[in-house]
């Protein structure tokens, strides 16, 4: 047995590990802060009670849809389009920013509960972090002027937001932790993305032609799907 090889290896989950923790902590502190400077003076009527069997449900429809991933035709297999950040900003835009990151890591979890990891948990947190940094600033945004023109450039906002941070994440931390991770040489990784799309031949045109175009596609979606159905979702959330 090779020792070395061993504890390396070791040493790169606790580090991953630790990250996560930290990123996660950071998020729902900034969720947590930001909500309450948000919410400061406001009546607040809704129980909390409905608030978390509202996070709940949220939750459950989140997982169900995150099983349902689609390929696309300009991005190698690992990166599949789903609708789980639907449900979490709907529940982001009722409820608050906590509301939101809540629902987003309970489906991680849940997600990993039913069908594990085919990606050395890199594809599962990053879907986390990414999913958040779209629902983070958009949720804010709305809840700072609640208005239907908010909601739209929230969301505009978040999918700039989301695109940008995904983008250079992806090239600077998440592609090297899934190579170390998963063991797969990032040459390999590149190598996918050039069987579908052969202008792609670093990372850097992976990040370009791949994972940029997919944060679009996909926060493009999301603001379509959520500006239609909230209005009529969010009054059977809020009890009215």
């Amino acid at each position: 047995m090779n020792f070395g090889k061993l504890w390396s290896d070791v040493k790169d989950h606790v580090a991953f590990v630790l990250v996560v923790i930290v990123i996660i902590a950071v998020i729902i502190a900034l969720a947590v802060v930001a909500q309450r400077i948000l919410f400061k003076g406001r009546q607040e009527t809704r129980q909390k009670t409905r608030n978390i069997a509202v996070t709940g449900m949220l939750s459950a429809i989140a997982v169900v849809l995150f099983l349902f991933e689609i390929p696309l035709p300009f991005a190698p297999s690992f990166y599949e389009l789903d609708f789980s950040e639907l449900p979490v900003l709907i529940g982001s835009f009722a409820i608050g920013p906590v509301a939101g990151v809540t629902i987003e890591l309970c489906k991680v979890l849940l997600k990993l509960a039913i069908r594990g990891t085919t990606t050395a948990f890199v594809g599962d947190f990053a879907n986390f972090i990414i999913g958040c940094s779209m629902v983070v600033p958009a949720s804010i945004i709305y809840h700072r002027f609640r208005t239907k023109k908010a909601a739209l450039g929230s969301l505009i906002i978040g999918t700039g937001v989301m695109t940008v941070f995904g983008s250079l994440f992806n090239a600077f931390y998440l592609l090297p932790a899934f190579s170390d991770l998963y063991g797969l040489p990032l040459d390999q990784i590149v190598a996918m993305g050039h069987d579908v799309n052969g202008s792609i031949n670093s990372v850097a045109t992976l990040v370009l032609f791949a994972v940029v175009p997919f944060n679009l596609l996909k926060g493009a979606l999301l603001t379509i799907l959520t500006m239609l159905l909230y209005k009529h979702i969010s009054p059977i959330i809020k009890g009215h």
